[in-house]
């Protein structure tokens, strides 16, 4: 599938794509997958970052990575084990997680009207969005660990125009 795909995938039937903290994590699932094969992960070029959120802290690239087409890490798990950027369109294997801990995942759809000088779809917006929700529901009184997300969609962003909003 494609890098998108994959994470849809993996967000559908698991938690999300793998994120790989250590050198160890990333042998495990070297010893997984066959030779010669590239296998999409959890890491993508929004300022390099973990599809689940973590902070992106272990590398383990072959090379640097090689510039503004190429958003999204595969790994040759098959032999070295070392990552490489790929442009996210292409088509390769994946890897997903699952939180062990029972977890409740609710999606929220959400409609903001907004200043029509602000690109929603730029990271540094979609962050503040995020730190602003985060902080009307700990307003509102909830005390449980909640871990907030964007849910991209298939053209790669996170907002669309309503077609009401396009009349």
């Amino acid at each position: 599938m494609t890098w998108l795909d994959a994470q849809m995938y993996c967000r559908e039937h698991h938690t999300d794509l793998a994120s790989i903290r250590s050198l160890a994590e990333n042998e495990k699932i070297r010893t997984l997958k066959p030779a010669g094969l590239y296998v999409w992960f959890g890491l993508y070029k929004d300022a390099w970052k973990w599809s689940d959120g973590p902070l992106f802290i272990y590398q383990h690239w072959k090379y640097a990575p090689s510039g503004r087409l190429k958003k999204c890490a595969a790994a040759d798990f098959g032999s070295s084990g070392f990552w490489t950027d790929w442009q996210c369109d292409q088509k390769k294997a994946f890897i997903c997680h699952h939180d062990p801990v029972p977890f409740s995942k609710h999606s929220v759809k959400v409609k903001l009207v907004k200043d029509s000088s602000l690109d929603l779809n730029d990271p540094a917006a979609l962050q503040n969005v995020m730190m602003k929700l985060d902080q009307k529901l700990k307003e509102q009184g909830v005390t449980a660990d909640i871990k907030l997300s964007w849910k991209k969609q298939r053209d790669g962003n996170v907002f669309f125009k309503d077609e009401e909003d396009q009349k």
